[in-house]
C-alpha cells in the first residue's frame, strides 16, 4: 500500500532560513495544494501533522515556518517577534509568498489549484497573500480575523472561511466585526464560524510552556474547527483526479 512522503524544506525569508514540512500525498500525478501557516509560536509538530492529514486525503501540503527553524515557547519573545510582524503587511506577505513558491515549484503541485490556511499568525499572512492578489481557491484561517490595508481585500479572488472563539480576548468581537465588515465591502466571499465557549487558539492542544493569557484548548471545537476547514477545501479545492497513479 503506497502511503504519504514527507521532507523538510529550507528557503530563504524575512532574512532567516526557513524549514517547512512538505507532505505528499501517495501517487506521482498533480495534485491541489494547501499552504498551511502555524500560530504565532511557530512550525511545531501540530502543525507538521495537519500537514500529513491533508496529505492523506489527497493534497500536497506546506506547513510554512515564521522563525528560522525556531519555535518560540516563550510568551515574551514570540511577542517580540510577531507583533512587529503582524503590523507590516509588506513583511507577511514576503514569509508566504516564500513558502507559496516553494510549495508551486513541488512537481506534484497543480499551481493553477492552491489554498491557503492558517492559524494566528499563520492565518494572518493567508488573509495578506489574498489581499495582494495571489490566485488561491480558498483562503481558511483560525484564531485570525485580522483586517488591512484600507481596499486591498478586493483583490481577494476566492473564497474566505474564517474560525474564532466566542470568547477570544485577541480576537474580540470588534476585531472581527472589522474583518466581516472589510470583507462584505470588498465582496468578498466570506464566511465567519463562531465557537462558543472558545478562547484563543482553541483548536491547539496544550503545551509546556507558559501561554499568553485568553488561550486554551477546546478539543470539541477544535475536532470542528478542523472539519469545517477540509469541508472548505472540498468545496473549493476537491481531489477530483487520480492522475498518473
Amino acid at each position: 500500500m503506497t502511503t504519504i512522503t514527507t521532507r523538510t524544506v529550507e528557503y530563504p525569508a524575512d532574512g532567516l532560513t526557513m524549514i517547512g514540512h512538505l507532505a505528499l500525498p501517495a501517487g506521482v500525478g498533480l495534485r491541489p495544494a494547501v499552504l498551511l501557516g502555524p500560530e504565532g509560536m511557530g512550525l511545531s509538530d501540530v502543525e507538521r501533522r495537519r500537514a500529513d492529514a491533508l496529505a492523506e486525503l489527497g493534497y500536497v501540503a506546506l506547513a510554512f515556518d515564521l522563525h528560522g527553524g525556531r519555535y518560540l515557547g516563550d510568551p515574551e519573545e514570540m511577542l517580540a517577534r510577531c507583533l512587529p510582524l503582524l503590523a507590516d503587511p509588506d513583511r507577511m506577505r514576503g514569509i508566504g509568498h516564500a513558502a507559496l513558491d516553494v510549495l508551486r515549484t513541488e512537481p506534484r503541485t497543480d499551481p493553477d489549484r492552491i489554498a491557503a490556511v492558517g492559524y494566528g499568525t499563520g492565518g494572518a499572512i493567508a488573509l495578506e497573500l489574498g489581499r495582494d492578489g495571489v490566485n488561491l481557491r480558498a483562503i481558511g484561517t483560525v484564531n485570525a480575523t485580522t483586517t488591512g490595508r484600507p481596499g486591498e481585500a478586493a483583490r481577494i479572488r476566492c473564497p474566505v472561511w474564517a474560525g474564532v472563539g466566542s470568547e477570544d480576548p485577541i480576537m474580540p468581537p470588534a476585531q472581527r466585526n472589522a474583518f466581516t465588515a472589510e470583507m462584505q465591502a470588498a465582496g468578498v466571499d466570506w464566511r465567519l464560524a463562531v465557537y462558543g465557549g472558545a478562547l484563543h487558539a482553541f483548536h491547539h492542544p496544550p503545551v509546556d510552556h507558559p501561554m499568553v493569557p485568553g488561550v486554551g484548548y477546546h478539543p470539541q471545537h477544535a475536532q470542528r474547527a478542523w472539519r469545517d476547514v477540509v469541508d472548505l477545501l472540498a468545496e473549493c479545492l476537491p481531489v477530483t483526479e487520480d492522475l498518473g497513479v
